[in-house]
């Protein structure tokens, strides 16, 4: 008998096999030799194409015959890439427009905002203004120092008339009092008339594009005309400006010379309002580090050596970091932390990872099916490199499509978002180059991240085992997919039980009791000029006969308000240095209206200044006082005003809940009650509000009415946690739908890899029950421990988030164990389905060829 070497034995196979395939496959047929003929005429001929270029249009063309002939495997893909990638581009999107804030100004980089710090004994305070005399003094005494500007917000009432003195426009509006050199810091674009440097004089201003449009037409006619500030102050426009941007932290619409700023000769150091700000710009080289030691030593000789309260002091605020930080603010209260943009950006990055497991998953599903064509054409000569290339070119086919399709998806939703963030807030798909350059990262990425694993498998098959229909995928690979799964379940589980926590949380904010009442109470405004003043007590009157109308009172804000007045006190002639109290001019009915309750004492007497105090229970803490009956006649003083404490008021909630409740000071004082809160029967609100707003034009006629209920205004304080709320809802969704997908894609890898080993049970007696709890079984662990994985991450991240309220929830066992028999039961429909086929399958068409 003769022997043959393995060399010799495996050259005979594959030649057995080159035979086998040249007889079934007709590859010398003439139509072989026909294509032969063609191809060696192309070289006669001078063919010039580019032999890369006909390649590619090759496998091009035979990756869209495999995607077509795999029609429902090639609408999974998709789909699952599309939703990815769809969601990516609208994070994309939405972070790129996060991250614009403040930029394109010409020396961005030397723009400094001046701003207040306060360190006391027990906290530390922080605020966007500064001490009036900052301005001039940096001006003249910082060195470093190229330009310097003092802006100031205000609001007032507005009158436009035509030529022939009709009222055309009267607004209540936001306006700012600036230098000069506002706008040689900050390079705005001018449409017409003098570029800011007119508002040396008093009675200048100038518009933007839209408000000059509103008031006189256009930006040419603006420029020359004259409009009434108040009752007294006519102003002449001398410029207009083109619209900030909706990403700027200048909401500049009207800009008054800073001569009109009433107080602006103000020379008082400790006395600080977020709404006088002050900018700087360094010299050409410049940065924040080199002017330190400048700061330091102005800090040193015109704060520290004034010994003001809370060791207050002033730093330099880049203008990059504006938008960013929250201790601050800014004028346009669109502030959000890097640490919010960047969780959304993982969020993203998260949703294609799992998109891409989800191809991968699919892909390596369908390998064993494609493993013949793989033997054919390694058969015929292709190299290992150009299989990878012509399943690469499938990859970026379809990603290609899902990138169309997602594009097509992100229009449709881009409206959402809009409404969901900021109306006119520029969400352009098309608007931006970055975000095509975003768009095609996104396809090189999916696509070699997504394909190259399966190409790779794919190309590698063993030819002679291939085209016999045994290729099999070794079990490092597919303990691979085994942890692209945990992976993939992980991220899902976290994402559920962020959501459930938020949702939770959120819950828990809307319906914790603040210790006032906020249903059916209008917040109007109430004029404060000398002459309206006078008017008060009558309106008031009048107010209380409407029906519906229970309770009228005159205040400064609602119980829950950002709007902060704090000071430093003395408690019976003892300063104190711990911390600072919070301002509340209210009167008598003020207590009344919101329900809020006294523990002990009395109300004081209505009064139109101080006759004395009523505090709250954080007050008598902070001072160490445990009876409230104790603080009853102990002297406060405060700016030079002293009164006895003549009652306590149970706390309540002056801040949103990711604050503590503040150490607070109530009195009468009428010179402050810019509000008045209106209690109103739930029944007839609409009618009485009406009628509240007809007495009040009839009233006040020089003046804008302006109301705005206190639950509604209470939601706005958590605006931000709803807009997360709402996006880890939709992301979670999206993950579980892809996840459910790339299981989908695994089982069906699984069941294709044990056809025989089903089968063969079968014949031996295993019911179809056991043998989908087989096929389950494997399933059901991966996604158990990605349970186990998940939980510990997740419990940090929504710790991490719960700690910046004040008051939350608990954290429960409850998201966990939900989130386990979610994932756990999204499992087991969705590899049972695929399992029950492969147990139900002929076992003849599986075993006829062994």
């Amino acid at each position: 008998m003769t022997r043959y070497s393995a060399e010799q034995q495996e050259e005979m196979y594959v030649s057995g096999i080159q035979m086998f395939v040249n007889g079934h496959l007709n590859l010398i047929t003439g139509q072989q030799k026909a294509f032969e003929g063609l191809f060696f005429n192309w070289h006669a001929i001078g063919w010039r194409r580019n032999k890369k270029t006909i390649m590619f249009k090759l496998n091009l063309k035979i990756a869209l015959r495999n995607l077509w002939k795999n029609r429902g495997y090639t609408l999974i893909n998709v789909l699952g890439l599309t939703i990815g990638m769809a969601s990516c581009i609208l994070i994309f999107i939405f972070i790129r427009f996060q991250l614009s804030f403040d930029k394109g100004y010409k020396n961005s980089d030397q723009i400094y905002r001046v701003v207040s710090q306060w360190r006391y004994n027990s906290f530390e305070d922080y605020s966007s203004g500064v001490p009036i005399p900052v301005s001039a003094t940096v001006r003249n005494e910082f060195a470093g120092v190229e330009k310097v500007a003092a802006i100031v917000k205000n609001g007032g009432v507005m009158t436009v008339k035509d030529a022939q003195g009709k009222q055309t426009i009267k607004t209540d509006r936001t306006y700012f009092c600036a230098e000069p050199s506002f706008f040689e810091i900050f390079d705005i674009p001018w449409l017409s008339g003098d570029h800011g440097r007119g508002l040396a004089e008093p009675n200048t201003v100038v518009l933007s594009e839209s408000t000059a449009k509103e008031f006189f037409g256009s930006a040419e006619n603006a420029v020359g005309k004259s409009f009434l500030l108040g009752t007294k102050t006519n102003l002449k426009v001398i410029g207009v400006f083109k619209d900030m941007p909706e990403n700027s932290s200048f909401p500049l619409k009207i800009v008054l010379s800073y001569q009109n700023f009433w107080a602006k000769e103000d020379k008082s150091w400790d006395s600080v309002s977020s709404g006088i700000q002050c900018y700087a710009q360094l010299k050409d080289g410049l940065k924040e580090a080199d002017v330190q030691a400048t700061l330091k030593k102005f800090n040193k000789t015109y704060l520290e050596s004034r010994k003001l309260e809370g060791n207050q002091t002033v730093d330099l605020q880049p203008l990059d970091d504006i938008h960013f930080d929250q201790r601050y603010g800014s004028f346009a209260d669109t502030s959000i932390t890097l640490k919010e943009v960047y969780g959304l950006g993982i969020i993203g990055l998260f949703l294609m990872i799992t998109a891409c497991i989800n191809f991968i998953n699919l892909a390596t599903a369908q390998a064993i099916n494609r493993s013949k064509e793989v033997g054919v054409r390694k058969v015929m000569g292709s190299k290992r490199k150009q299989l990878v290339v012509q399943f690469l070119t499938e990859t970026f086919a379809i990603t290609l499509m899902a990138l169309l399709l997602a594009c097509m998806i992100a229009e449709l939703v881009i409206p959402s978002m809009e409404n969901l963030y900021k109306p006119g807030v520029d969400f352009s798909l098309f608007g931006h180059p970055m975000i095509f350059a975003f768009m095609f990262g996104l396809v090189l990425f999916v696509g070699f991240l997504a394909g190259l694993y399966p190409a790779m498998v794919m190309s590698g098959f063993n030819p002679a085992l291939a085209i016999k229909n045994k290729a099999t995928v070794n079990a490092g690979n597919f303990s691979l997919r085994k942890v692209l799964v945990v992976v993939q379940f992980t991220i899902t589980i976290i994402l559920i039980i962020g959501t459930l926590v938020i949702i939770e949380q959120m819950s828990y904010v809307r319906q914790k009791p603040l210790g006032f009442n906020t249903e059916a109470i209008v917040m109007i405004n109430a004029p404060a000029d000398s002459l309206n003043k006078m008017k008060r007590e009558g309106f008031k009157q009048r107010v209380l006969k409407i029906p519906g109308v229970k309770q009228l009172s005159y205040c400064i804000r609602q119980p829950l308000s950002n709007d902060m007045n704090t000071t430093n006190f003395s408690l019976d002639g003892v300063r104190n240095k711990d911390f600072e109290v919070r301002l509340s001019p209210v009167d008598r009915n003020y207590f009344d209206v919101f329900n809020l309750k006294i523990i002990a004492g009395k109300l004081y007497a209505e009064s139109d200044t101080i006759n004395g105090f009523i505090v709250n229970e954080t007050f008598l803490k902070s001072v160490h006082l445990s009876d409230p009956q104790l603080a009853i006649g102990k002297i406060v003083e405060e700016d030079n005003k002293k009164a006895p404490i003549v009652g306590v008021v149970k706390d309540f909630n002056d801040r949103s809940l990711k604050e503590k409740i503040s150490p607070m000071l109530m009195f009468s004082r009428e010179e402050q009650y810019y509000r008045a809160a209106i209690k109103i029967d739930n029944k007839q609100i609409i009618p009485a509000m009406k009628e509240i707003e007809a007495l009040w034009n009839s009233t006040f006629p020089t003046a804008v009415y302006y109301s705005a209920f206190v639950n509604e205004d209470i939601k706005n304080y958590y605006e931000t946690e709803r807009i997360m709320g709402v996006l880890f809802k939709v992301f979670a969704g999206v993950i579980i739908f892809i996840s459910f997908i790339g299981l989908f894609g695994l089982i069906s890898f699984v069941a294709t890899q044990r056809t025989k080993e089903v089968a063969i049970r079968k014949v031996l007696g295993a019911s179809t029950l056991e043998l989908v709890k087989m096929l389950n079984g494997s399933f059901l662990f991966m996604v158990f421990l990605a349970n186990l994985v998940a939980w510990p991450l997740a419990y940090l991240l929504v710790s991490k988030w719960l700690s910046g309220f004040a008051y939350r929830i608990e954290i429960s066992i409850w998201p966990f164990l939900f989130a386990m028999v979610i994932s756990m039961l999204i499992t087991l429909v969705t590899v049972s389905v695929r399992s029950y086929k492969a147990a139900v399958a002929n076992t003849i068409d599986a075993l006829k060829y062994e």
